[in-house]
């Protein structure tokens, strides 16, 4: 399986709802990628201080890495990715991703 973790830092104009707008995008493209298994999304919780600004994120589990490299190109999926871009702070620059293979 892969962890497809991205870590976001958000405008300080983007409101919670747009946030939760997003996540919920996200997460409807379960219904079009076969073997996109769970997406887990929110606000950073830890203590330790260490986020970078990154205090936002999402969590996408995939059955294997030609699912993830399927969803990545799913024109839906760019679609999601265009919103988030616009809505984090300096663009790309405002986005941090990290797969793990479990």
């Amino acid at each position: 399986m892969i962890q497809h973790c991205v870590f976001l830092r958000f405008k300080a104009a983007v409101q919670e709802g747009e946030k939760q707008a997003i996540y919920a995008a996200i997460a409807d493209l379960k219904d079009v990628v076969p073997g996109m298994l769970e997406v887990k999304s929110g606000s950073n919780v830890s203590p330790e201080g260490l986020s970078s600004g990154y205090n936002d994120g999402f969590i996408v589990t995939f059955e294997d890495e030609m699912v993830r490299d399927y969803y990545l190109k799913h024109p839906k999926h760019v679609e999601v990715g265009e919103r988030i871009v616009s809505a984090t702070d300096g663009g790309l620059a405002g986005i941090l991703v990290f797969d793990l293979e479990t």
